[in-house]
């Protein structure tokens, strides 16, 4: 049996028992509408306090025995599980030497999320939705995507209680959170008056599928969730522009042009997010000087004009502009289509 008829199997059995808050790799939902729960839940509920976790190596210590537990409860058929523990046991090649694994999810197989989804199913968000119902004392705010989930909190002995039985609960099942990469901040609509209060700067801010998340006012005073790309992802992405323009340097202009045009559209379709028009026109902008400065490069005598190139700039580049809803209205739109 294929792995895509697997995935096709078991996201039948499995999409009646996932909870609302995992939104990675599921049939109709995406980065966005998980950023978007995010931003609701901080926006409209009481959060005062973020827990941002960070699971160490997580597809790579996912523990094949208790994997194949957790599918057990839900699938009996051996025609099943019989081919999802070959593909756990393909093993590795480390030097020319093979050897069987023993934990971690096939790389780059089709069935690895869900399977990861399945085994975070149990560790994780059956765990937190008991947690919440039984052990908190205010409201606590959950998104997860795959491995990367962050927890909003209404109370900060909760948020400090949680993120201890978390660490405990994570290590019974073979995994750790990072020690310097998990962090509990105040964030939220009370957070910058209640830091200044004890004369300390403002809040902090925190990152979330490809942004970074800050606390901010409006222009009426009220409270408002802030998104940005985040600045070191930003500049990754024009380092490696910059190298795939020079090994395109002497191609020609049409050709660079429909290339950067499809690299330039793909980048603005994820991030053109309200308020973040900034980095957008930051994004461009970078891309602009560095073809410019190779089309320079490719020829002393006939130098590049600005003039001209402006020309060729608004024939092939994308203008910055926002393409997503704000997140309440496609949350609220889900919402009342049943499909949150």
């Amino acid at each position: 049996m294929s792995q895509k008829a697997v995935v096709w199997v078991l996201q039948c059995i499995y999409e009646q028992d996932f909870v609302g808050f995992s939104y990675g790799f599921r049939p109709g939902r995406s980065q966005h509408t998980a950023l978007d729960a995010l931003s609701v839940g901080v926006a409209d509920r009481k959060v005062n306090w973020v827990l941002d976790a960070d699971v160490e190596g997580f597809f790579d210590n996912i523990d094949h025995e208790l994997l194949v537990q957790f599918l057990e409860h839900r699938v009996a058929d051996k025609r099943i599980l019989r081919p999802i523990g070959k593909w756990l046991r393909a093993g590795v090649s480390d030097d020319g030497e093979w050897s069987e694994t023993t934990v971690g999810t096939p790389q780059g197989a089709v069935i690895s999320p869900l399977l990861a989804n399945v085994f975070l199913h149990y560790v994780f968000d059956l765990w937190i939705n008991w947690w919440r119902q039984n052990r908190s004392t205010g409201e606590v705010v959950v998104v997860r995507y795959a491995d990367d989930f962050v927890i909003g909190f209404e109370r900060k002995n909760d948020a400090e209680r949680c993120l201890e039985e978390l660490r405990v609960r994570f290590e019974k099942f073979g995994l750790k959170l990072h020690k310097d990469k998990t962090r509990l901040i105040e964030f939220g609509r009370y957070a910058a008056r209640n830091r200044k209060s004890r004369g300390e700067g403002r809040p902090e801010t925190f990152d979330f599928l490809g942004f970074t998340h800050r606390c901010d006012v409006t222009s009426n005073g009220w409270f408002a969730l802030r998104r940005a790309t985040i600045a070191k992802r930003l500049r990754a992405t024009i380092a490696a522009i910059k190298v795939k323009l020079i090994q395109r340097r002497h191609w020609p202009i049409d050709a660079i042009g429909k290339w950067l045009r499809r690299v330039c559209q793909g980048w603005l379709n994820y991030h053109a997010i309200p308020g973040n028009l900034e980095r957008l026109a930051q994004f461009l902008d970078e891309v602009k000087k560095l073809w410019l400065a190779q089309l320079r490069r490719r020829s002393q005598r006939h130098r590049m004009g600005w003039s001209r190139f402006t020309r060729i700039i608004a024939r092939y580049l994308p203008l910055p502009k926002t393409v997503h809803p704000f997140p309440s209205v496609r949350f609220h739109a889900r919402l009342k289509a049943g499909a949150v």
